[in-house]
């Protein structure tokens, strides 16, 4: 597909190497308490799949909630990924690619709970946490 682009990275002192594919080359900026508390800022993360680590003895793994893990370097303390864990799709962090040149924030999520203390000028499609939860839920179904 035209749109999807292979990003390669890895975490700060390159235990975790990452090869994965991201649909349109898009960074999300989540501002849930969580991702604040876990990064110090918004979790800045780019959607892909079929995400290959090489390291894997290096990634340690926290569960986040009822449908969703984190993912972190437990040599640096590099954060890696947000992942639903009934999918395979994985939001790793931006920060950690080779190549960021063509990466563009186009989506925030949790703006409801975004603080005060900083603004991004960037256009984007903004999400309250109400809005990301209906959209990504896993139906129980």
């Amino acid at each position: 597909m035209a749109n999807e682009v292979e990003l390669t990275g890895s975490c700060m002192c390159g235990a975790v190497k990452i090869v994965a594919t991201a649909h349109k080359p898009s960074v999300a900026a989540c501002h849930c308490n969580m991702c604040r508390q876990w990064s110090s800022g918004p979790f800045m993360g780019v959607n892909c799949k079929n995400a290959e680590f090489e390291g894997e003895e290096n990634i340690s793994k926290i569960r986040s909630s009822d449908w969703a893990e984190r993912g972190f370097c437990t040599k640096c303390g590099s954060n890696l990924f947000y992942h639903i864990t009934d999918s395979n799709n994985f939001q790793i962090a931006a920060g950690l690619f080779d190549d960021q040149s063509k990466l563009r924030m186009s989506l925030q999520v949790f703006t409801d709970e975004k603080p005060d203390f900083y603004e991004f000028s960037n256009e984007t499609r903004m999400m309250t946490g109400a809005e990301v939860v209906a959209a990504f839920t896993p139906s129980q179904d």
